[in-house]
């Protein structure tokens, strides 16, 4: 590796053959050399790790490259959509909410007599926001003896003023979907709809929303330990200072998040699904997923990254020829329908064992004789242990080849995640656990009311309404 022109990975071998040769270098001396030059090293790895190598996203690449817009090599592309895209222009509506009608100005044309014939129309669509405020009268009636009966005000309107459904789901949508921190919510209502919103309100409108999805949260638990393919991932979330973890269990229909203290099996077994699901679980080789008796899948974007690293920073070529390998297969069993059978997928698969054995070669176990007097298992580097588990998970690898529901990838269950990400980063943490959970079940919902094509405020309308989409009735 070079940095500022100087090869650095060069000096570091030279540095360790002078050591070794110079007699006069005491041992203490030598040991603290070698002990400096690891560290150098592992300095040295990290810093050449980016987004393509590893699970480092790529807004933390060192050597990012910001633009406008992204070339691909070796194709020149025009500004726009490109050929073959599927774009959208805007349609005209069937029933305008308003007309506007146009008269001819007939000191501008010439005199004489006309008839009317028609109309040219064009539409201006634009928004109107604004307070809209209902008052009930009830009436009252009073008999001859003085009794007053008053007529019934309709469910759910209790107070003398309150606030209506429509601002507790654009409230809940624009502080759960789209992330927005709760004193901008407040001031958005104050200043385009002149109506005083607190925080503290708009926090209680989030936990209604939370206490009326519970029912439907134990009904998608329970749908979701039946589905054939589930996709499962979790992320560190901090919590007023302290590190918890936010899990998620989902496919292309549903999705389930999940906050609990604990990474591993503790906390998916607090989701009340994985321990009973029977299909195949796409992940990202956590090994806290294999405590769970159900079919395998292992992420090959994950596999393609390590891969990457492997080649670059070890120089793998056995790296290389399995990255085009897992690409080759992918292309096939999408052109095949999604699934190889019989001589065609163990073609594929003496070849993937054939790269596996000239890697053992490349990059063989470490030599017991290095053991140096020391006790427990020799450390193997991050290539030998990619290497082993490539071998020793090939079928998990390589499920996606044999069984037409299962993806390449894992994608699904990161994409899903993506907008925890980005609501750390825009708030910083969550003030309290009761918090995160808010989060988590309105925002699965909403995830889930996405997929089914069901916009997010008609859905949290909905729910402040006492209804729910009609996919749920699936869940039953």
């Amino acid at each position: 590796m070079k940095i500022s022109e100087v090869d650095v990975t060069g000096a570091l071998e030279d540095a360790e053959k002078l050591v070794e040769k110079d007699k006069s270098v005491s041992p203490h001396i030598r040991a603290v050399v070698k002990v400096l030059i690891v560290i150098i090293k592992l300095f040295i790895d990290k810093f050449k790790l980016n987004s393509s190598t590893s699970s480092i996203p790529p807004s933390k690449d060192p050597t990012r490259q910001r633009g406008s817009k992204r070339k691909t090599k070796g194709i020149k592309r025009k500004p726009g959509g490109q050929k073959g895209h599927e774009g959208t222009t805007l349609q005209k509506v069937e029933n305008p909410d308003h007309i506007e009608p146009i008269v001819v100005d007939r000191r501008t044309i010439p005199r004489g007599t006309y008839t009317d014939i028609g109309f040219d129309a064009r539409q201006v669509i634009d928004i109107k926001i604004s307070r809209h405020v209902t008052e009930y009268r009830a009436q009252i009636l009073r008999d001859a003896d003085g009794n007053h009966y008053v007529a019934n005000f309709p469910p759910g309107v209790t107070q003398v003023v309150q606030y209506g459904n429509g601002i507790k789901a654009q409230s809940v949508y624009m502080s759960q979907q789209q992330l927005i921190p709760y004193d901008r919510v407040r001031d958005y209502f104050a200043d385009q709809c002149d109506i005083p919103v607190s925080p503290g309100s708009i926090f209680n409108f989030n936990k209604q929303a939370y206490e009326l999805l519970e029912k439907y949260e134990s009904l998608l638990v329970q749908h979701m330990i039946n589905r054939p393919l589930l996709h499962a991932d979790e992320t560190g979330i901090n919590v007023n200072g302290k590190l918890l973890w936010l899990h998620t269990v989902c496919d292309d229909q549903f999705t389930m998040f999940f906050p609990h203290e604990k990474r591993g099996a503790d906390g998916m077994k607090a989701m009340g699904i994985l321990e009973h699901f029977q299909g195949t679980l796409c992940h990202d080789h956590w090994k806290s997923y294999f405590r769970f008796e159900c079919a395998h899948a292992l992420c090959n974007a994950h596999h393609l990254r390590e891969l990457e690293r492997a080649r670059e920073q070890d120089d793998q070529c056995w790296a290389k020829q399995m990255q085009d390998l897992l690409f080759e297969i992918n292309e096939v069993t999408t052109k095949a329908g999604g699934c190889l059978i019989g001589e065609a997928a163990e073609q594929y698969r003496l070849r993937y064992r054939k790269i596996l054995d000239q890697g053992d070669k490349e990059c063989p176990p470490p030599d017991p004789k290095d053991r140096n007097g020391k006790r427990g298992r020799i450390a193997k580097s991050k290539s030998r242990n990619l290497l082993e588990r490539l071998h020793d998970f090939e079928r998990e690898t390589l499920r996606f080849m044999i069984d037409k529901i299962v993806p390449f990838t894992n994608n699904q269950g990161e994409n899903d995640l993506r907008m925890t990400k980005v609501q750390q980063k825009i708030s910083g943490c969550f003030r309290s656990f009761e918090g995160a959970q808010i989060f988590c079940r309105i925002r699965g919902y909403l995830s889930t009311c996405r997929k089914h094509g069901v916009a997010p405020t008609d859905a949290l309308q909905m729910l402040f309404e006492g209804r729910l989409p009609d996919f749920v009735k699936e869940l039953h």
